[in-house]
């Protein structure tokens, strides 16, 4: 169980290090495109993409550290509270959207529980 969570929380960390980069790189306007207006802004998804780093690297580095492990639990419960935000967001545009999004919160779910019950740090 121990090398699937990590094997997980590797995945994770490196999706979550790629998508949060991206916020920062890609231009905000094609990032944005069919979003509300009042999420179209260039500040807020700035924020959810340091969110989205800040939580890659609680995934893995207090495991490898042997630092406050329990923040493990915390930044995936905080990756799936983003992902619940992305699954809302992806709803209006079809079923199809929605897969990537439910699947990546199910993941991140299924390390926060493994961590703090299964098998913890």
């Amino acid at each position: 169980m121990n090398k699937t969570l990590w094997t997980f929380q590797i995945l994770l960390a490196l999706l979550f290090l790629f998508a949060g980069g991206a916020k920062f790189f890609m231009p905000i306007d094609q990032m944005t495109k069919g979003l509300p207006a009042m999420l179209a802004n260039a500040s807020f998804v700035h924020f959810i993409g340091v969110c989205e780093v800040l939580g890659a690297l609680g995934l893995v580095l207090p495991g490898l550290l042997k630092i406050k492990p329990g923040l493990t639990v915390l930044a995936a419960c905080g990756l799936v509270i983003i992902m619940i935000g992305a699954i809302v967001l992806s709803a209006p545009q079809g079923i199809g959207m929605v897969v990537f999004p439910l699947v990546i919160c199910l993941l991140s779910a299924f390390v926060a529980y493994g961590r703090w019950r299964l098998r913890p740090l």
